[in-house]
């Protein structure tokens, strides 16, 4: 453990440049994260004081393909990715974070139940965890943390889940040895968004986030999900992982993710299950009229999605490690087709007007051509998109969607191969 002011003059003089190429893969930002950890430790200075600390990440993540399959105990296929929340930490009896520009939240570690009046804050995220963590039986302490993202907020890229999994993470660390598990930390992190923060998100965004690299998720057993990583290095095959944030408004659309899962629900009930899990298209071409009747329509659409997304996370895992980039490439588009076709998340039927998503999707496949394929990226309706683009096309198509979105809008990322981790 070392004081704040010998951190931030080894950052500065170049001593943890190999820690961080390590961490975030691309050599030329390497000057921006010294920056960044620099000012972040003078940050936590003027909040705190000058102090020994510690000092710990969690990555945002891309779901590369699977969409809509977590809460129904299906397959995903997701990565971390090298954008993250730092947090400068040291012990204290009791909890205190600022993030970013934000106030500070003060926590009694007696006072960490459930609150129906703070549900959708930020605390409310901080006390799930922390009960989390207590009710599965941790060593529970407090600490003073300052935490800074550049995981965009609203941007798909699951900036909850990574300020959650630093939250465990810290934890973790400062009073369990780092033994708290990656897949508790994301269990602990979905309970805290379900529960406390009131958001009805499965479990592959605080997964994707906790344990790091790509991996291939089977959701089927919910507490013990098998987690399969999957070593691939895109650029071995000459092409980028590109996010653009379509800047569409993520508000009043909560009636709209939660009415997926309900939907998809709905269709399980008609064959006596809670979830689709295990059910087939076979099993739901034979129930047609059936489902149709007891549901709706877009339900019955909606449950054929999952199936079908479900044969093409396995088939794109294949394909990627068979070194058969096309047919892993042909797998994302035909997952980008039935979001649009089937799962019907691309925009809003409030909002029809606005179709941001779709503005990008149609720009990208103008740009694009055989050099690349694009699909809707989370939770949808708003939000992100993602695209595997051919090198040699990269610097025109971010140029182009920054263009169309904004200057910085097209981020292209690389896949980060730890999770929640102790920086130092």
């Amino acid at each position: 453990m070392k004081r704040t002011v010998d951190l931030k003059e080894l950052f500065a003089n170049g001593d943890y440049d190999n820690l961080l190429t390590d961490i975030y893969l691309d050599t030329s930002r390497i000057e921006y994260q010294k920056e960044r950890y620099v000012k972040a430790l003078e940050r936590f200075e003027e909040i705190y004081g000058e102090a020994e600390v510690e000092i710990y990440s969690a990555p945002g993540r891309s779901e590369v393909s699977g969409n809509h399959t977590d809460h129904q105990h299906g397959e995903v296929l997701a990565a971390s990715i090298n954008l993250d929340a730092i947090a400068i930490v040291k012990k204290n009896d009791i909890v205190r974070v600022v993030s970013d520009n934000y106030d500070m939240i003060t926590i009694s570690l007696d006072d960490i139940e459930k609150k129906k009046e703070e549900e959708g804050t930020t605390i409310a995220l901080i006390k799930g965890v922390l009960a989390g963590l207590r009710d599965r039986g941790n060593v529970m302490g407090g600490f003073d943390a300052y935490i800074t993202s550049d995981v965009l907020i609203g941007a798909g890229l699951s900036s909850s889940a990574a300020f959650e999994t630093v939250i465990g993470t810290i934890v973790s660390g400062l009073y369990n040895d780092m033994k708290v598990s990656a897949v508790d930390i994301a269990i602990i992190g979905q309970y805290a968004e379900n529960v406390y923060f009131g958001k009805p998100c499965g479990l592959m965004d605080q997964m994707a986030c906790s344990v790091g690299s790509l991996v291939h998720i089977d959701f089927a057993d919910k507490e013990n999900p098998v987690i399969d990583p999957v070593n691939v290095d895109f650029d071995k095959f000459g092409y980028s992982l590109c996010i653009t944030d379509t800047k569409g408004s993520h508000a009043d659309l909560t009636h709209e993710y939660a009415a997926v899962p309900e939907e998809m629900k709905a269709v399980a009930t008609v064959f006596g299950q809670e979830l689709l899990h295990g059910i087939t298209l076979q099993n739901l071409l034979e129930k047609a009229d059936e489902i149709r009747e007891k549901t709706n329509d877009r339900a019955y659409l909606r449950a054929i999605h999952f199936v079908m997304e479900n044969e093409r996370v396995q088939n794109a895992v294949t394909a990627l490690r068979a070194n058969d980039f096309n047919g892993f490439l042909k797998m994302i588009k035909a997952s980008g087709d039935s979001s649009f076709k089937y799962l019907q998340n691309v925009y809003t039927n409030q909002d029809v007007v606005h179709q941001n998503v779709s503005v990008a999707l149609a720009v990208s496949d103008a740009i694009l051509g055989d050099k690349g394929v694009c699909r809707v990226h989370g939770g949808g309706f708003a939000g992100t998109i993602q695209a595997f683009v051919k090198n040699d096309v990269v610097k025109e198509y971010k140029e182009t969607l920054d263009g169309v979105f904004g200057e910085g809008a097209c981020a292209v990322l690389k896949v980060r191969k730890y999770g929640g981790i102790k920086v130092l």
